[in-house]
């Protein structure tokens, strides 16, 4: 009965302490309650309004539950940073943070991706990176391997959270609802490896101190949160992603600092462009979409979009003095023919696995 009371509690507008947080977790990943139950106790809170507190609560919860992969001294001991966003912004752009994690890791830096086959668009990095040719499913302790020997690793959300599985179901009928619910925000808070930087995106503004709050909390020395912006048709639409399109607002900290202010672009050479001009498919459609990008074949709009948001993941991890000179050193990367040669090396790794 407990997710029944507390679904009637959210309702009637109450939030939920943190006792409750963790009594409501209990009864999502375990067998008892029927998808229906969990289904309505996760749109009751989604209607009402997560709140920062509530989020940390479920990280916190289910972290606690997660499979760590057991990482060497030597690996921790370096920059591991993760390039992800929440999703939910339903405007079907390309992998653009998949795209960026592989050039990140082509500069050297530990990349520690974090995710899930698609629950809000046609192609999560999961689908994508499947659809190149890239082991996903590898287990924890292979992923630690991976995030070893070649700088990146794909931590695939079923292998390290066993408890998701009492979870799916209350999810998919939330979907087939058209209901998002907390898990569409949870995936970038809930990253097994605990990486030590992070660059995240939300599709919500009023997300992004929040977000930045629960990373700081959970151990995150660097970090930025940033909600994108575009005037589509007359109306202003969010991305989970740094925007080429218009403004751009993050919340970012260090072990020294911590601020909430918009981004300026205008320093870097981002071309025109619109809304459809990063439009995305299916994972098939995507994965040719990042091959061309990493070969350094299209050099249009959808290259600025990976260039702005790599420059500032390379920021982040401290492989560049600067966004811009982030933005200078992906281009390089890509036109160096590295970028190219990282995907073929995970490919590569992929068939001998």
């Amino acid at each position: 009965m407990v997710l029944i009371d507390l679904t009637k509690q959210l309702a009637g507008g109450a939030g939920l302490t943190d006792e409750q947080v963790s009594d409501a977790v209990g009864e999502l990943v375990g067998e008892k309650e029927t998808a229906e139950v969990k289904a309505d106790f996760l749109a009751a809170l989604a209607q009402k309004g997560e709140t920062a507190e509530e989020i940390a609560g479920f990280a916190r919860a289910l972290q606690a539950r997660a499979i760590a992969p057991p990482l060497d001294a030597e690996t921790r001991s370096r920059e591991i940073i993760d390039v992800c966003g929440t999703g939910g912004d339903r405007l079907n752009t390309f992998n653009i943070s998949t795209t960026v994690a592989l050039v990140v890791a082509a500069a050297g830096v530990s990349v520690a991706k974090h995710g899930n086959r698609a629950m809000t668009s046609q192609a999560g990095s999961a689908d994508a990176l499947e659809a190149l040719g890239i082991k996903i499913d590898l287990t924890p302790d292979k992923a630690a391997a991976w995030l070893r020997d070649h700088h990146f690793a794909f931590f695939f959300a079923p292998n390290c959270h066993p408890a998701f599985k009492q979870i799916a179901p209350a999810r998919r009928l939330c979907r087939e609802r058209g209901q998002r619910t907390i898990f569409n925000f949870l995936g970038p808070l809930l990253n097994p490896a605990r990486p030590s930087s992070q660059l995240v995106g939300v599709p919500r503004r009023e997300l992004c101190v929040p977000f930045a709050a629960v990373l700081q909390k959970q151990g995150v020395r660097r970090g930025m949160v940033v909600c994108g912006s575009v005037v589509d048709g007359g109306e202003t639409r969010y991305l989970d992603e740094f925007s080429t399109l218009g403004r751009n607002w993050v919340a970012s900290f260090s072990e020294r600092s911590a601020s909430f202010r918009p981004f300026p672009t205008k320093a870097f050479p981002i071309q025109p462009a619109t809304l459809g001009d990063l439009a995305g498919a299916d994972a098939k459609t995507n994965a040719e979409i990042v091959r061309r990008l990493l070969r350094g074949d299209d050099r249009g709009p959808k290259r600025d979009a990976v260039l702005l948001n790599s420059g500032v993941a390379l920021r982040i991890a401290r492989a560049s003095g600067s966004a811009v000179d982030g933005w200078k050193k992906a281009g390089e990367l890509i036109d160096s023919g590295r970028a190219g040669s990282k995907l073929q090396e995970l490919i590569d790794a992929s068939k001998e696995a």
